[in-house]
């Protein structure tokens, strides 16, 4: 029979006869169902890292070698010395020349990669003279495990490793709005990070600094102290309050200027009365009985009112409220209301009297009007988005989206709110010319009913109301968490003290020393005759603070400590207290600890296991943990890839700019909902659901899904769904816009999946001659079968495109598909190992069966990395093993994975 992994791994824990084993079949790929395999492979599944000899490589230090002359050496001589010996090195690879002590020696890289290969099946080839019988490969395969733990055990005991990092861009941002309360990116100014190999940004080897860096996050910190600051007064808003009747008052107008135009054209030229009556008579249809326009303001009589927008001289340009600012509009009851139909939208033109930061709030009093000839069996709702624009001169103009979409599901008038932050967005530079004068001064809101099916229905406003700068209270809570006393008055020495001390220890995430403060009370004093007042003075300190590696880097010893103390913790591999608290906030929060955290952290507590792990649950259920969500994901699959998908729009025009943040959401959500269920990360390879938004669901053809909100989604067979495979933006991404590509698909999954990538290409690998006749009759498949005949090629491919075959049902947008032009579909494949995988059921099938423990132990892998802040070696292999091990026993769930991953020596360790 075919080797089997998991069988193999059953036969090295309970040695079970070979006569046994040879007795055992292989499932038929159409005798259960994947739910079955995936069951099936879990409890089959043995983790291949566990130790099976009596030996414990915590305790021993020093490879057994005897083991390898008597019993291992000759297995490897005589079954792979013929391809990887001294007469011939396929892939340039000696297995004789590899050095067998895996503590002392520097080929344990090749070793794992020798364990690999005979584990998956893949040595020796299926047409080599030579094979190895099972029990041989589960001897070799037990000999590797043991000696390869007990390296890493020992290389970990001997290396230190290094998280010390500065933050990635948004790490800062996250830090700064919980440390100043506001909601600003105040990292879009720094460069962006390069990925490690492993595709994740905060990874210490790739978070260097230069000096150049060093004065932007100078000024950087100053500018976000600026604006959670405030000074005098509370500042004069300007509301403005839109009636619908005041839209109309200027649409009339339009239609009065335009009558009287006609008329004194019929009087000039001595048009005979009945033409122009009935030239009249249109011009008032068109207005007032308008049916084709874009949107329309329709009145209580069912007259429809022409709606339109050009800046010309600022003739739509609305004013704000000359009176004080009064309370928000309930009553809004007016003669007019406008008309949104889908995909349609309105301008409402703000002039320039906007401030140049602060919030601005927007409210929206409107309501759904369903279709009247929705078809049958479909559902959609509206979504309202608004947009952020400005015209700088008559010939051009721009416009930007801002918050995010409001499903309007009632249709009964219901308030929308938004909060645009002024000083955030892109601004017209000529906002300061006179209205009507070039360059255009104006800016404008535009509301957008941007839902993509003409049956979901119009939204119907009824009244606008802007307030800007729109304060909840003043001074704002921003403002106070810095100066919570006036620092104006008094004993302004003492004041700056206590507000430098909290702020320092918050920021830096420790305790602070005296001396610390005192040399920044030394500079407080030093530049206050410069500053106009002691604020000014305070905000440029606390720039400096911001400005310090304290601030910027995580992973800095903590200098509260006694020097000796700091000895003994260079020398330990325990953290200190607050470096735990920091890796856990910036784990899971991406952001900085928040008190309780740093009051555990101060008191010692937070190295006690039972709070740790309390901890942990607590940041989970924190709405701050989304952001680990979103990071984690988009860097461990490599979502980055769909912000640049260009789609053929010919071929897939549906496909926009929302149906690419739906794909982009989706991954996000399932992991989400695995996390807060504590569900088996084995889902992510195949579920029965997933979670969508009206848009996504109709990518997808399911039904009875209206709105922009995701929710569940449970998958029947005919949607050729589940898990993270099938998912549509993962597919898309992975595509070149026009047509499916199976190398980038194969090679993604080995490498985010499997966490086993293939080897870079070599130079001057030849490339398909799409310019050949022949060549173009093919299908993409066999195309890739024709490269793999030239020798060069077949090595790579054979091990990548097998993979990327079995996906070959979804189409470039991830769409499925039975034919490719007319060639009915063919995803059948077979793997290195000479296992046959029949399109993408197979393959997860496949991966269920037979690769579950590695599929863990890459998530393991994957998710450590990212929680430590550093890519991860052969000294760590051993710990990833052993929390693997202990996942597959508690039942893989993504929230334990965490909890394990905090509590082990590698999280937990000062290194």
């Amino acid at each position: 029979m075919k080797f089997k992994s998991s069988v193999l791994l059953l036969l090295a824990y309970f040695m079970l006869s070979a006569a046994s084993l040879a007795q055992e079949k292989p499932t038929s790929p159409t005798s259960h169902s994947l739910a079955d395999a995936k069951q099936s492979g879990a409890l089959r599944s043995r983790f291949k890292g566990k130790p099976v000899s009596n030996a414990t490589p915590s305790v021993r230090k020093a490879t057994d070698l005897k083991t390898y002359r008597k019993s291992i050496e000759p297995l490897l001589q005589n079954a792979c010395e013929s391809c990887h010996g001294e007469e011939e090195q396929e892939a340039d690879f000696r297995t004789d020349q590899l050095n067998p002590d895996l503590v002392a020696g520097d080929d344990e890289k090749w070793w794992t990669e020798v364990q690999k290969v005979l584990s998956n099946a893949e040595m020796p080839p299926a047409d080599a003279e030579v094979q190895l019988s099972d029990i041989e490969r589960a001897k070799i395969i037990d000999w590797l495990s043991m000696e390869i733990q007990v390296a890493s055990n020992v290389r970990r005991s001997q290396k230190k490793h290094s998280s010390f990092r500065r933050m990635t861009r948004y790490e800062y941002s996250y830090a700064l709005q919980d440390l100043l309360g506001l909601p600003y990116d105040f990292g879009r100014d720094l460069p962006p990070e390069t990925p490690s190999p492993d595709g994740f940004l905060n990874s210490a080897d790739m978070l260097q600094i230069s000096t150049t860096q060093l004065g932007i996050y100078r000024e950087l910190a100053r500018k976000a102290l600026v604006k959670a600051t405030v000074r005098g007064e509370r500042p004069k808003p300007i509301q403005y309050r839109i009636s619908m009747d005041d839209v109309a008052d200027l649409m009339i107008r339009d239609y009065e200027e335009a009558k009287q135009k006609l008329e004194a054209t019929h009087e000039t030229r001595n048009t005979k009365p009945e033409d122009a009556k009935e030239q009249l008579a249109k011009l008032h249809q068109k207005h007032f009985k308008a049916r084709n326009s874009n949107t329309h303001l329709l009145n209580a009589n069912g007259d429809r009112l022409l709606t339109s927008y050009r800046y010309h001289g600022a003739r739509y340009s609305l004013k704000p409220e000359e009176k004080e600012v009064q309370e928000p509009i309930e009553d809004a009851a007016s003669e007019y209301a406008l008309i949104i139909p889908p995909n349609a939208r309105h301008n409402f033109d703000l002039g320039n009297y906007l401030p140049a930061s602060g919030t601005m709030k927007l409210r929206v009093k409107a309501k759904r009007v369903p279709h009247d000839n929705t078809p049958a069996g479909e559902s959609a709702l509206p979504e309202l988005r608004v947009n952020f624009g400005f015209q700088p001169s008559n010939n051009s103009h721009t416009n930007f989206p801002v918050g995010s979409a409001r499903t309007v599901a009632n249709e009964d008038s219901t308030w929308y709110e938004w909060d645009i932050h002024l000083g955030e967005v892109p601004r017209n530079a000529y906002r300061s010319s006179r209205m009507g004068a070039q360059p255009n001064p104006t800016e404008y809101v535009i509301l957008r009913n941007q839902t993509g099916y003409w049956w979901a229905g119009s939204i119907e406003v009824e009244a606008i109301e802007v307030v800007a700068p729109w304060y909840a209270q003043w001074p704002p809570n921003s403002h106070l968490g810095i100066f919570p006393e006036d620092i104006e008055t008094g004993n302004v020495v003492a004041a700056a003290k206590r507000i430098l001390e909290p702020f320092m220890s918050r920021a830096w995430r420790r305790s602070v020393t005296d001396e610390e403060v005192n040399r920044k009370l030394e500079l407080f004093q030093a530049i206050l005759p410069t500053c106009d007042d002691n604020q000014e003075a305070m905000v440029e300190v606390l720039a400096t603070v911001l400005s310090s590696p304290n601030f910027i880097y995580v992973g800095l010893p903590d200098a509260t400590e006694q020097p000796s103390q700091l000895s003994q913790l260079s020398q330990s591999s325990q953290p200190s207290r607050f470096e735990l608290a920091s890796k856990l906030s910036m784990f899971l929060w991406c952001s900085i600890p928040d008190r309780e955290l740093m009051d555990l952290a101060a008191s010692g507590e937070l190295a006690e296991e039972h709070v740790l792990l309390q901890q942990v649950d607590r940041m989970l259920a924190d709405p701050k943990s989304e952001r680990f969500s979103k990071h984690f994901v988009r860097q461990w699959l490599g979502l980055g890839l769909l912000d640049y998908l260009d789609v053929d729009r010919k071929t897939y025009g549906d496909v926009d700019a929302a149906a690419i943040d739906a794909m982009k959401r989706e991954p996000i959500e399932m992991f989400r909902h695995v996390l807060g269920e504590n569900k088996s990360i084995i889902d992510f390879l195949h579920a029965d659901y997933t979670f969508a938004n009206q848009r996504l669901a109709r990518h997808y053809d399911i039904e009875g899904i209206s709105g922009n909100e995701f929710q569940r989604v449970r998958f029947g067979p005919e949607q050729q769904r589940g898990g993270l495979l099938t998912q549509a933006g993962l597919l898309a991404m992975n595509s070149d816009g026009k047509d499916s590509n199976p190398l980038k698909r194969g090679i993604w999954l080995l490498d985010k999946i499997l966490h086993d990538p293939p080897p870079p290409p070599p130079p001057a690998v030849p490339e398909i001659d799409l310019a050949d006749p022949e060549v173009l009759k093919m299908t993409l498949k066999e195309r890739l079968e024709d490269h793999r005949s030239d020798v060069a090629c077949k090595s790579c491919h054979a091990r990548i495109d097998p993979w990327g075959i079995a996906f070959e049902n979804y189409d470039a947008v991830g769409r499925w598909r039975e034919t490719i032009g007319e060639k009915p579909v063919d995803a059948s494949s077979k793997l290195f190992n000479q296992e046959e995988l029949d399109g993408v059921d197979g393959l997860k099938r496949y991966l269920l069966e037979n690769r579950q423990d590695q599929f863990v132990t890459a998530m393991v892998s994957k998710m450590v990395s990212y929680g430590l802040g550093r890519p991860l070696g052969f000294s760590d292999r051993s710990s990833i093993e052993s929390i693997a091990s202990d996942l597959r026993k508690s039942g893989d769930g993504l929230k334990a994975l965490i909890r394990l991953a905090v509590t082990s020596d590698l999280f937990r360790a000062n290194q």
